[in-house]
């Protein structure tokens, strides 16, 4: 077989995203052939012995992509860190090594993905191919359509500007924002910047898939032809073809 980056390899054996394979092998969690791994390392599955936490790992021959409405305190995470709460694994009982997809903060909840495909992970996560993900959120006090035109502006924070792809009123205090990056509590900061608290935030939609009628706390594994479709490239461009034919003949059904 040929060498692949150690990091994709990790992310195959369902270890974590790309990314966050790379800060481990960056904080000396992974061993290969009994050696520190070093980033930027080569592997050949099948040859050499690659260790995390002191046990082997090896990629997965079946791909799996699971859907969770995830609770509020539970934490998009494999392993439980200095934060507390449940972890989110905790709620699929499959035989396959998944972790979340991105993230989704403690106190929000909504539609969380497991996977322990490295490729689609890497997909939906990496800014550079922009999937969009829609969200729900309840405010302490009523809000005007002043504040989704600032949130579709830059608002400065921390880590750098960020901007809402599209932000609408759907009730008294309430929004529906569409965001195509996903820093850290990055919704949440935005509208703490604009001086608003939040007291209910749930995610809806990734890409081209909705939440729909999954129950709190529930999870279901999703067809080849769902992540395919609704999370793979050309989902977005979907979705925009349709929302185009809507401009231009407000009468077409809607999907």
């Amino acid at each position: 077989m040929k060498p692949e980056r150690l990091q994709k390899y990790l992310a195959s054996a369902g270890v974590g995203s790309r990314r966050h394979c790379e800060e481990l092998i960056e904080a000396g969690r992974v061993r290969v052939n009994g050696a520190m791994a070093k980033l930027g390392q080569s592997v050949t599955p099948g040859k050499d012995r690659v260790e995390y936490r002191g046990r082997e790992v090896k990629p997965e021959a079946e791909k799996v992509v699971v859907a969770v409405n995830k609770p509020a305190g539970y934490l998009s995470a494999c392993f439980r860190g200095h934060e507390e709460g449940w972890l989110v694994t905790e709620l699929v009982d499959l035989p396959f090594r998944l972790y979340p997809v991105g993230r989704l903060d403690r106190d929000s909840e909504g539609l969380l993905l497991l996977t322990n495909d490295g490729d689609i992970a890497l997909e939906l996560t990496h800014p550079r191919y922009g999937k969009e993900k829609e969200y729900e959120v309840e405010l302490d006090r009523p809000a005007g359509p002043e504040l989704c035109d600032r949130l579709q502006k830059n608002v400065q924070l921390a880590d750098g500007p960020a901007r809402a792809v599209r932000a609408s009123l759907v009730g008294p205090g309430r929004l529906s924002v569409v965001l195509a990056e996903g820093r850290k509590r990055q919704l949440r900061r935005m509208l703490e910047a604009l001086g608003c608290r939040v007291v209910r935030l749930r995610r809806v939609r990734i890409a081209g898939l909705r939440l729909g009628e999954l129950p709190l706390g529930k999870w279901r594994r999703l067809s080849a032809r769902e992540v395919t479709e609704k999370l793979g490239r050309g989902s977005e461009e979907r979705r925009s073809q349709k929302a185009e034919v809507r401009t231009q003949n407000p009468e077409a059904k809607k999907p």
